[in-house]
This record gives structure tokens, C-alpha cells and sequence, in this order.
């Protein structure tokens, strides 16, 4: 080999080197947002955000080598899901996980731009998330959990585990929850063939749920379903009753 060519074929070698190590220094993290309505120290949240981190990491993104995931918990009211969206967004993420419909909703109203992936999330067309579900269109898309067809099946199982159950409320916020109505129809359908009584009870406050509960307790034979979020400052009914 000549020497010039030696040379040249050193050069080129030495030169190609350090550009590949810059292009890994180079590798910028990505930024990648997450709100939602459990609280951080709900053993939920430490499964979910794991198996989040496994499912990115098998697509080749890692937390601290490529990308970066900014979480923010608790926000299971109106206000809490707001001030939590707009702390995320300040981070400029380039695209925001969210897990429930009113943290959706805090999202949807604090951008239009930035590319919002929900779950948990029952009729987003209905809602207004997305403009369907085969064309998403706008900034979100999503998994959607529940479809109203569903709710009828919820009292044939309420019907199969408690055969003496005569008497079923379904209770939530109309307020948190506008698309209950639609899993309403679905369960006094199947309530009706059932040979079960339904009864909606709508909710605004705590004191309201606990009321209802007392009432519906003293009637034998009663259940009860709740449809998602039904108060603003709680995100499920926490109770017990001692029997049908």
C-alpha cells in the first residue's frame, strides 16, 4: 500500500471515530409526561410506572440514556388534574400520558398541540376526544376501557354472584361523569329482564354518596354500581356492606 493511500485510509478511520461518539453523546433525551389520578403512594402507581418504563425500554427507549419521564400523581379533582397539566406542559414533554377522563379533560383544555395518549377513558367520541375512533384527528388518541353494552353485563354478574339482589342504584356525579347516562340505559335494560328495580342517584358531594349509601343499605336485596369517577375530590366510592 502506498503511503499516501495509508494515510488517506488512516485518516478517514481516526476522523469516522469521534463522529460516532458524538452521535451517542449526541442523543438527546426525550421527554416524556405522565398525569395521573392515583396517588403516588397507591401500590398501583410503582406496578404502573415500572411496567411503562419495561414496555418503553423493549422499544429501545431507557430512562436516563434516552429519555426522560416527568411524572405527576394525585390528580383525581378538577383542580389538582389542571395545575398538574400545566406543570407537565412547562416541561415541554413531547408527548403526555394520562390515565383517567378528567385528567384528559384538564389536558385537552391546556393544549391542542402537544400529542396526548389516554386510557381508561369510556366513550372519547362521545366526550369529545377524538373525532373517531378509526381517525382519532386533533392532539389525543387513545384506549378507551368501557363501551355502554357493557354496563348491562355488569348487573347479569351482580345477578349471578347475589341471586337474592332485587334492587340495584347506580350512582355518580352527572357533573364528572355526562356520559353515565349512556351506561344507564344499558343497565336498566338488563335490570328490567332481570327482574331487578333500578334507581339513579346522582351526586355532588361526599355527604351525597354516604346518604345514598345509608339509604340503600336498609333496603334488602339492594346493590349497587358505580360508573367511574362520581365526585369531584375522589375518584371511586370507598365503602363496605355487609350483604345484598
Amino acid at each position: 500500500m502506498h503511503r499516501r493511500d495509508f494515510v488517506t485510509l488512516l485518516g478517514g478511520a481516526v476522523a469516522a471515530w469521534p463522529l460516532a461518539v458524538r452521535a451517542q453523546q449526541a442523543e438527546r433525551l426525550r421527554r416524556v409526561g405522565v398525569l395521573s389520578n392515583i396517588s403516588e403512594n397507591d401500590p398501583q402507581s410503582a406496578r404502573r410506572a415500572m411496567a411503562f418504563q419495561q414496555g418503553l425500554a423493549k422499544l429501545g427507549w431507557m430512562v436516563a440514556r434516552n429519555l426522560q419521564i416527568d411524572y405527576r400523581w394525585g390528580a383525581f379533582d378538577d383542580e389538582r388534574a389542571r395545575v398538574a397539566a400545566a406543570e407537565l406542559l412547562r416541561l415541554a414533554p413531547e408527548v403526555i400520558l394520562c390515565n383517567a377522563t378528567n385528567t384528559a379533560a384538564a389536558l385537552q383544555r391546556a393544549t391542542r398541540t402537544t400529542p396526548i395518549v389516554f386510557t381508561g377513558v369510556s366513550e372519547p367520541v362521545e366526550q369529545g376526544y377524538v373525532s373517531s375512533l378509526a381517525h382519532p384527528g386533533g392532539n389525543m388518541t387513545g384506549f378507551s376501557n368501557f363501551e355502554p353494552s357493557m354496563a348491562g353485563k355488569w348487573v347479569e354478574l351482580l345477578k349471578q354472584i347475589a341471586p337474592q339482589v332485587t334492587r340495584c342504584a347506580v350512582v355518580f356525579n352527572p357533573a364528572t361523569t355526562p356520559v353515565a347516562s349512556q351506561f344507564v340505559a344499558s343497565i336498566e335494560m338488563a335490570a328490567s329482564k332481570l327482574g331487578v328495580n333500578s334507581t339513579v342517584i346522582h351526586v355532588h358531594e361526599p355527604a351525597e354518596i354516604e346518604a345514598g349509601i345509608e339509604k340503600l343499605v336498609r333496603d334488602p336485596g339492594s346493590c349497587l354500581i358505580s360508573p367511574g369517577h362520581v365526585h369531584r375530590g375522589q375518584s371511586a366510592i370507598d365503602f363496605r356492606l355487609g350483604g345484598p
